[in-house]
């Protein structure tokens, strides 16, 4: 694996706080219905090639490959640690997801090899810059016709969001998410039909789900 650029955030925040990862998505997420939805999302058909960038533990991936077992799920990070437990979920599934070490700034996938892409909660960890890369990155793996589905913190809507966002979501990695500027970066990657399918407040923030075109 390419070696942790610095300001890599790694899927907890911090490499001390992975053991708490799973139970605070549950806990403040209500992960499960956040994770079906985001498949639902996705339109997965049969014989779909997925890619979950920034799979971190495998939660995404996992579930994907449980509901759509004829289609073929890929997991790319960059945090090996939290790829060790995602090669464990997958294990105790019975489920065969090749999880691989990556960056989402070089993903080392051949182009058009995806139909579908997912990312949750990673481009709040990422400055202007490497979002750009990403999703140059992502278009580039994406199949003619494929879908990327992006779910990750938007616009602040209420004051007690806004207050979240200033204690948890600091620094200039979120600055675009908080602006709500995820959409325009989309279009400026040279994504199409970028679709607004759904938000919803957590209390610290609010998530918000976009589906963008190839």
């Amino acid at each position: 694996m390419a070696a942790r650029p610095e300001g890599y955030i790694p899927a907890a925040g911090h490499d001390w706080l992975l053991p708490l990862y799973d139970p605070l998505l549950r806990h403040l997420l209500g992960e499960d219905a956040l994770r079906r939805a985001i498949l639902a999302h996705a339109e997965i058909g049969p014989g779909c090639r997925v890619l979950d960038v920034g799979c971190g533990t495998g939660t995404q991936a996992v579930l994907a490959k449980q509901t759509h077992p004829d289609a073929e799920v890929v997991g790319v990070d960059g945090d090996d640690k939290a790829l060790a437990i995602a090669r464990s979920k997958a294990d105790r599934a019975g489920v065969a997801i090749a999880f691989d070490a990556g960056l989402a700034t070089a993903l080392p996938y051949a182009d058009a090899r995806f139909d579908r892409v997912i990312s949750s909660l990673v481009f709040h960890h990422l400055v202007e810059a490497d979002k750009r890369r990403v999703l140059a990155e992502i278009l580039r793996v994406l199949a003619p016709g494929g879908a990327f589905v992006l779910v990750d913190f938007g616009e602040p809507l209420t004051v007690l969001e806004r207050i979240g966002a200033k204690l948890f979501l600091r620094g200039e990695h979120a600055r675009e998410n908080l602006e709500g500027r995820l959409p325009a970066l989309l279009r400026e990657a040279g994504f199409s039909r970028i679709e607004e399918l759904a938000q919803r407040s957590i209390g610290v923030g609010r998530l918000w789900t976009w589906r963008a075109r190839e």
